[in-house]
């Protein structure tokens, strides 16, 4: 298991170049935030394993995840969202709570009772779980304010997925799912694309932290991170999810395709011609191809239709975006036989035709 320091986290971890360009590319960040304001809420309906929820959504703005500090993963710009210095006091990060209640009584109407969520979805620019970003006492808190819900969720690297933090839920009789960014259950791939410094085997021990707790998981794959041919991002996220499936205590999987953020290195790899984002026609083809697994798997595509998130022509990106969600709620991957273009043709090619050393054939 490997174990993080607050001041030097990169040791040993990652890879250097990696880690040297995303701090350069990072540093041109010069924005600054309040650590009185969340960074996001908003509210939608998910698919457990308890049937469909409405869930308030939270993302705390935090000091940033430390992984990221060190330089990170080469998609995600989350940590240009952060705090700056690195620690939000435990004051200001439950007045950012009580924006987000705010938000849910102000779009009651938009929740199905009326009333109030019956799921909260936690997420940070890092871990949760992770105290330098969310004190002990702060996540204790958060489990008192929402002991009322049915269900909670909550985000962490394996690192800090910890039986006693867990049962600050589960004690009060929430069910509780931790949300492990996986990103792949290809090691090699997590290690040289996605720049993650773990092993599968630390998501299948954080697995027996959350069982040992009374939590599920829940596995975030990315769909098509650098470097990786359309066909290869779609048979690493069917061998992906495939594997997740047979991990015990893993219930759901939620494939993210990947977007083109601000401050990355996917961005500068975009800029210099060297990314496309996914086909929407991939994460169809996956979310079709694994309907049988005994495993949730849900998709929600960020910036669909536009070109730095998951597209296809401009004319059918809307239509196969709902039936991806429509599928996320229903599970029946007979809806993508509904819904056809002529540039599925254009699509087949890339994937036939593209590798990794020479891509992206279409833009």
């Amino acid at each position: 298991m490997s174990k993080p320091s607050p001041d030097v986290y990169e040791q040993g971890r990652g890879m250097d170049a990696h880690n040297q360009a995303m701090r350069e590319i990072r540093g041109r960040n010069d924005e600054s935030y309040d650590p009185r304001e969340p960074t996001r809420v908003w509210l939608d309906e998910d698919n457990t394993p308890d049937g469909v929820y409405d869930s308030l959504t939270i993302i705390l703005n935090t000091g940033g995840c430390r992984w990221a500090r060190a330089g990170g993963c080469t998609m995600c710009g989350y940590v240009a969202e952060s705090v700056d210095g690195g620690t939000v006091a435990h004051e200001d990060l439950m007045h950012q709570i009580e924006r987000c209640l705010e938000h849910e009584r102000e779009h009651a109407d938009d929740i199905s009772d009326g009333e109030q969520a019956g799921q909260i979805k936690i997420y940070t620019s890092g871990s949760f779980l992770d105290e330098r970003e969310v004190p002990a006492q702060t996540r204790e808190a958060i489990a008192s304010e929402f002991a009322d819900r049915d269900r909670i969720v909550v985000e962490s690297l394996p690192d800090f997925v910890d039986r006693e933090k867990i049962e600050d839920f589960t004690d009060r009789g929430i069910e509780t799912d931790i949300a492990v960014g996986l990103e792949t259950a290809t090691d090699q791939i997590r290690h040289d694309c996605v720049n993650k410094y773990f092993e599968f085997s630390e998501f299948e021990r954080a697995a027996v932290e959350a069982r040992a707790a009374g939590a599920g998981i829940k596995a975030y794959l990315l769909m098509k991170p650098p470097f990786l041919s359309e066909s290869e991002a779609i048979e690493d996220m069917k061998r992906s999810i495939r594997r997740c499936a047979d991990v015990e205590g893993c219930h759901t999987v939620s494939m993210n395709p990947t977007n083109v953020q601000q401050y990355t290195m996917v961005e500068q790899l975009y800029f210099d011609d060297g990314y496309r984002p996914p086909w929407l026609w991939s994460v169809a083809e996956v979310l079709d191809s694994t309907a049988k697994e005994d495993v949730i798997v849900v998709s929600d595509p960020v910036g669909h239709g536009s070109d730095r998130g998951p597209h296809n022509c401009g004319e059918c990106d809307d239509r196969v975006q709902r039936a991806i969600k429509d599928f996320d709620l229903r599970q029946d991957p007979s809806v993508f036989e509904q819904v056809s273009c002529e540039c599925e043709r254009t699509w087949e090619e890339v994937c036939e035709r593209e590798r990794s050393y020479s891509m992206p054939l279409v833009r």
